[in-house]
């Protein structure tokens, strides 16, 4: 009798133990599944070439969503984010009323800020040759074509100046770069706003024209008497000689992370419900500013299925991912942007 209950008690403790195996064995499968589904969830996005160094870093220090980039140009982001072909798109300009439009329910959010450098190759000319808004607007207008003029030599005093053609250098594709450019031309050349204005994609009158950042940096190396717009990021990696801007305030600025700061800090009053802000030539009471600086928009849906990832990332990259850019030459985005950026991503939705 006793070996008889005891072979029971061993069976029932046996059936208990596998029942408990299965139960484990279930619940496993469904953290590794709910795990597989997070490793896997993912964003795509494309655009702007400025901000690559900057979101690259973001993909790879995000604990999140895995995040993918390429930078094809602000020109391209806005056309893939309009396709959906990308779950969000980068631009360093603003949608016009016509992108917005066909972009079926697009909103902007600024998410980083710098500044647009003037490399220049100058025989014999060093580092930090001084240039004003217009005397660019003449260079770039072909009213201005050898570096010995007259305009470029009274503020450069000291410095050797040859009789050296001077070669414009643009970009030929569509670039949120040549929007900071030009909206900078269009607010200290009457000339140049009235004749040409400002667009990612504006029809130079004069110099040549080279595709994406890395092509003007590539024509500049190879021009002698060149001098192109690019960011200030690639402008150090390629080791260019850059020119300081007289700013509103009388003094000639390089676009260092102070001067950039400074540009961002006088920002405080908005004007813009879209998020579409300016930073081009600050107020005269920003001394240290350079006044050549930008904002890069993520353009995302209001509605789309991967709203909740979305709005994580971005929100992550405004708070926390914004440390990531000092290193790199973005300064913060200031506070009444982020704020303004942080409401418009609430609107965000599935």
């Amino acid at each position: 009798m006793e070996r008889g209950e005891s072979l029971l008690s061993r069976k029932r403790t046996s059936a208990a133990i596998i029942a408990a195996l299965a139960v484990v064995a279930v619940t496993l499968a469904a953290w590794t599944s709910l795990a597989s589904a997070r490793q896997t969830a993912s964003l795509s996005g494309a655009g702007s070439t400025f901000v690559v160094p900057l979101v690259t870093t973001w993909t790879q220090k995000y604990h999140g969503s895995q995040v993918s980039y390429s930078g094809i140009g602000s020109g391209g982001g806005i056309a893939a984010i309009t396709s959906r072909s990308v779950d969000f798109g980068a631009s360093d300009a603003p949608l016009t009323p016509d992108q917005a439009t066909n972009c079926r329910g697009c909103v902007q959010i600024p998410w980083a800020f710098s500044a647009t450098s003037i490399p220049y190759h100058v025989s014999g000319v060093g580092y930090g040759l001084k240039l004003t808004g217009p005397i660019l607007a003449g260079i770039y207008l072909g009213r201005i074509s050898y570096w010995d003029n007259a305009a470029i030599k009274t503020i450069n005093k000291g410095v050797n100046l040859p009789h050296e053609k001077i070669v414009p250098i643009y970009r030929s594709d569509g670039s949120g770069t040549s929007y900071n450019f030009t909206d900078y031309l269009s607010h200290v050349s009457a000339s140049w706003k009235s004749k040409i204005g400002k667009g990612t994609q504006p029809s130079f009158p004069t110099g040549v024209g080279a595709r994406g950042s890395s092509g003007v940096a590539g024509k500049l190396k190879s021009t002698p008497g060149g001098i192109t717009y690019v960011d200030v990021a690639y402008s150090l990696k390629n080791h260019f000689t850059i020119a300081k801007i007289k700013n509103r305030g009388g003094r000639f600025q390089l676009p260092g992370l102070r001067q950039i700061q400074a540009a961002a800090d006088s920002i405080r009053k908005l004007k813009n419900s879209q998020n579409a802000f300016t930073a081009v030539d600050p107020n005269p009471r920003a001394p240290k500013a350079y006044p050549i600086c930008t904002f890069t928009w993520v353009i995302v849906p209001l509605k789309t299925g991967k709203a909740a990832d979305l709005k994580k990332f971005i929100t992550w990259a405004l708070t926390s991912g914004q440390t990531f850019g000092p290193k790199l030459l973005f300064v913060p985005i200031p506070r009444a942007v982020k704020k303004a950026g942080q409401k418009t991503l609430a609107r965000v939705h599935s």
